[in-house]
C-alpha cells in the first residue's frame, strides 16, 4: 500500500503545473511592450523589443531583422544576438525611463543615445 501511495504522488507531482516565472528585474520590466532604440551619430537608428520570456527580436540601421536572447548581469542587460549569429554577447545599462534617455557607447565603440519609446511598431 505505502509503494502505491508513492507511485501516486510522483504521478501528480509530475502533472503539475511548472512553477511561475520570477518577476523580472525593476530595470529591465519597463522595456517589456516598449522600443528600445540605440542612435547613432549619422542619425540611423537600431530598434530592439525584449519580451519577458528571455527572447528578443529587432531591426538593424539598415533595417534587417535582429533576434537573440538576453539575461541580466547585475543592472546590465546583456545580449546575445543569435540572427545574424554574433559569436559574443554586449552588455549595458538599459533606459528605464521613456523621459530619460542615456549617453553610450556601441559594441565596437561608436557613440550612441539610448532612448526608451513607448509601444511596439505597428
Amino acid at each position: 500500500m505505502p509503494m502505491k501511495i508513492l507511485l501516486i504522488a510522483a504521478a501528480a507531482m509530475a502533472c503539475a503545473a511548472p512553477p511561475a516565472l520570477a518577476e523580472p528585474p525593476a530595470g529591465i520590466a519597463s522595456t517589456f511592450g516598449n522600443t528600445v532604440m540605440s542612435i547613432y551619430p549619422d542619425g540611423r537608428s537600431q530598434k530592439i523589443w525584449l519580451k519577458p520570456d528571455g527572447s528578443w527580436t529587432g531591426r538593424s540601421r539598415r533595417g534587417n531583422p535582429l533576434a537573440g536572447k538576453w539575461s541580466m548581469r547585475g543592472e546590465k542587460v546583456c545580449l546575445k544576438q543569435t540572427s545574424p549569429a554574433m559569436p559574443f554577447s554586449f552588455c549595458q545599462v538599459l533606459p528605464a525611463d521613456p523621459e530619460v534617455g542615456l549617453t553610450s557607447r556601441d559594441f565596437v565603440g561608436t557613440p550612441i543615445r539610448l532612448k526608451l519609446v513607448k509601444g511596439l511598431p505597428k
